[in-house]
């Protein structure tokens, strides 16, 4: 028996993958934030920071933060457009959107038990985003583009809604492309689903995150996808030695 068939990956359809990622979100929302600490090493926040400070948000913008989760990117978002640096001031406004409904509630209970003011919220699919042509002066993406199921459509709905001179901004797990390195993080990778088990009671969400990182596209891919659906200035930047990467676009 040639050991290799169990490699190779599954073909699905689109719908399909849509709704497995759905199950794994359903089953990680509980534990969501508190793992992302853990595999991350607690630079995440760093990153996230870093991705929204790329975007050059003023007062007075709308800011979708796309496949937002949990809400960290829209609470930073609301609180680099807001006037003097306080929270819930200025006109501008964010949306949360999420195509999973409990992670969409946790994010809209957390960023109002927060008293974070400016933030709307809507369940939305990133391949068919419900939102008008040049409806926005920003869009962030943080650790969710690799779960889109049709990369490149949602790409194109994110410069349909983007208005003309808006920008995209990609933060993303990546390739690292030092060797070493690269095995050293594939080791730590491993440790993922038994720390999941540990922590939040089951491994299966981590086995995916692993699984969805290997497959997504090493960063001069990702930025001719971006270049291929319309954006404009497409550049990346490596972090962690190419862990991750935030690629930034221009409609």
């Amino acid at each position: 028996m040639n050991a290799e068939v169990d490699l190779v990956p599954e073909q699905v359809s689109a719908a399909e993958q849509t709704r497995r990622v759905q199950g794994v979100f359903d089953a990680a929302v509980g534990h969501y934030d508190c793992m992302n600490e853990i595999i991350s090493l607690g630079s995440q926040r760093v990153l996230k920071r870093l991705a929204v400070e790329m975007a050059r948000l003023r007062p007075g913008k709308r800011v979708l933060d796309l496949a937002g989760g949990t809400g960290d990117m829209a609470a930073l978002a609301a609180r680099r457009m807001a006037a003097g640096g306080q929270e819930g001031r200025g006109d501008g406004c964010v949306v949360l959107a999420d195509i999973n409904r409990p992670m969409l509630l946790a994010g809209r209970d957390r960023l109002l038990n927060r008293g974070c003011a400016g933030v709307d919220f809507a369940q939305a699919d990133a391949a068919m985003l419900p939102f008008a042509e040049d409806a926005f002066d920003a869009i962030l993406v943080a650790f969710g583009l690799r779960n889109f199921a049709d990369k490149p459509a949602a790409l194109g709905e994110m410069l349909r809604v983007l208005r003309p001179g808006g920008v995209a901004v990609v933060l993303e797990f990546s390739s690292v492309e030092n060797r070493l390195l690269a095995k050293a993080f594939a080791a730590f990778q491993s440790t993922w689903p038994a720390i999941g088990r540990i922590v939040a009671g089951d491994a299966a969400p981590y086995r995916y995150l692993v699984d969805s990182i290997r497959e997504h596209p090493a960063q001069a891919e990702l930025g001719g996808m971006m270049e291929a659906a319309g954006f404009s200035d497409v550049e990346y930047h490596n972090l962690l030695a190419g862990a991750a990467a935030i690629h930034r676009g221009c409609k």
